[in-house]
């Protein structure tokens, strides 16, 4: 039997949330002085003044809140968060009238959040500088999740935040580098800002102007896809950004924890970590397979041109599997089974701990072992074949829920295709759509695809992928446990 949930504790932690999007929604005020664009500042102004009204109240009301909690107070929690920062976020967009439908600026700014990186602007550059700046801190926001902000809860919620912060990390083996959770999300948060300091300045030696680098860097290091420019990556036109992109992209789809170790030399807990060796080789072989695939050998004559054909290749590779969504080519002109290993890397995701979407690549591996010694024991029924992972051997009741995860993630994905062709996406776009927002990734095939936007998609179906966007982020069980009614039971 449930315990009764601790509203007050639950309404308190979010008002101290609110409070911190009114904090990071002053840096667009600060872009807004900067560039001139005076009379945009009062449309952030309001919606900092309803996040701070709003978190104040929530403060105040739960000021002597029971510190508990639970599972339930942390799904609902991290759910609230995502749409409450959502609502208050969009406001700009919808204020300003550069985004004037409500539907839209939503989408756009969920997609911001949950580091999906689908947009509805048929024209980026049009949008002010203070604007984009806003769009692109979503992303960075919304990178670590709830990790970026759990600092300043922790007085809050005291040692009970574990199930917070364990909301939105569930993986196949944990991985632990402080016994204390706070040590372990402020090394995360330094990780985080330490990769994005070098990002921006990497992409500003390489030849982007400063606030081009720092927009980007928010995007490649958050895996989220926004861009400046509507042609992304390709309007630079230049090979040290492609692979300074490529490079962050790839690293920022890497478990954080093992820069720690990388940090505090422990080599050795780097190297047998498989996840890592399997994220590497994957990319690899996907890069390979794509260029393979789509170069032209009959007009490829010089080294450039090769060249240019693999970097393309590598970029989309490590774009999909880290979920990022940037690109520098449209796509869409290659064969048809480039598109069928995008797919199957955007459903792979990058690597637990890191701002990736998707599976993740361990339970991919996982799932690849269980499947492998279920052959082996066609052969050799009375064999014992246990699965190891990091060196650990998996409890059978953890793959069962490996497995389950995995199932339910790829039923959601052939439900909502389901329900998106219904109304009225064609086959491919309702696919690709679902894979593209379950999975986090700002890429989509047919009228999604690079030289496309979600700006003509049905109503009902933008509502309908911000909400798999939410799922996706939140790796399902957060989200969906709220429609079942045991979950409401005392």
């Amino acid at each position: 039997m449930n315990r009764d949930l601790n509203i007050k504790q639950i309404v308190r932690v979010l008002g101290g949330l609110l409070l911190i999007e009114a904090a990071f929604m002053l840096l667009p005020i600060v872009v807004a002085l900067i560039y001139r664009e005076y009379e945009l500042i009062r449309h952030f102004l309001i919606p900092i003044v309803g996040a701070i009204l709003l978190g104040g109240a929530g403060i105040l009301t739960g000021r002597k809140a029971n510190a508990s909690v639970g599972k339930r107070e942390g799904a609902i929690i991290v759910t609230s968060t995502w749409v409450l920062y959502t609502l208050l976020g969009a406001l700009p967009f919808t204020l300003s009238g550069y985004i004037p439908n409500f539907t839209d600026a939503f989408f756009e700014t969920l997609s911001g959040f949950t580091t999906t990186g689908n947009t509805i602007l048929d024209n980026i550059e049009s949008l002010p500088n203070n604007l984009l700046f806003w769009r692109s801190t979503t992303h960075w926001i919304g990178g670590l999740g709830i990790i970026v902000i759990f600092l300043a809860l922790l007085p809050m919620i005291g040692g009970a935040g574990y199930q917070l912060f364990n909301s939105e990390t569930t993986t196949p083996v944990k991985e632990k580098i402080s016994p204390k959770i706070n040590d372990t999300a402020k090394i995360l948060v330094t990780v985080y800002v330490v990769i994005t300091t070098a990002c921006t300045l990497s992409l500003w030696v390489a030849g982007m102007n400063f606030f081009d680098a720092i927009n980007h860097a928010f995007s490649i290091v958050a895996t989220g896809g926004f861009s400046t420019k509507q042609m992304s990556i390709a309007f630079y036109n230049s090979i040290a950004i492609e692979y300074v992109t490529i490079f962050f992209m790839f690293f920022s789809g890497v478990n954080f924890t093992l820069y720690y170790f990388l940090f505090k030399l422990n080599i050795s807990k780097v190297k047998k970590n498989e996840e890592l060796k399997f994220y590497f080789i994957i990319t690899l072989l996907a890069a390979f397979i794509i260029f393979i695939s789509h170069v032209d050998f009959s007009n490829a004559r010089s080294f450039y041109d090769f060249e240019k054909s693999f970097r393309s290749s590598l970029f989309i590779a490590v774009s999909c599997i880290t979920t990022t969504g940037l690109a520098t080519e449209d796509y869409m002109l290659w064969n048809s089974f480039t598109w069928v290993v995008m797919l199957m890397l955007m459903v792979s995701g990058g690597s637990t701990y890191s701002t990736s979407g998707g599976v993740k690549v361990a339970r991919v591996v996982v799932i690849c072992k269980f499947c492998y010694y279920e052959f082996k024991k066609l052969l050799h029924p009375n064999a014992v074949f246990p699965i190891k992972f990091n060196g650990q051997i998996l409890k059978d009741d953890l793959m069962m829920r490996i497995l389950a995860y995995s199932m339910i993630y790829i039923l959601v994905i052939i439900a909502g295709t389901f329900i998106l062709s219904l109304s009225g996406l064609g086959f491919i776009e309702s696919m690709s759509g679902m894979v593209s927002c379950m999975s986090d990734v700002g890429l989509g095939l047919g009228q999604l695809g690079p030289t496309h936007s979600f700006a003509d998609i049905p109503v009902f179906s933008k509502w309908f992928l911000a909400f798999v966007m939410i799922v996706g982020r939140l790796e399902i069980y957060s989200v969906l446990l709220l429609f079942t009614p045991e979950f409401w039971k005392k």
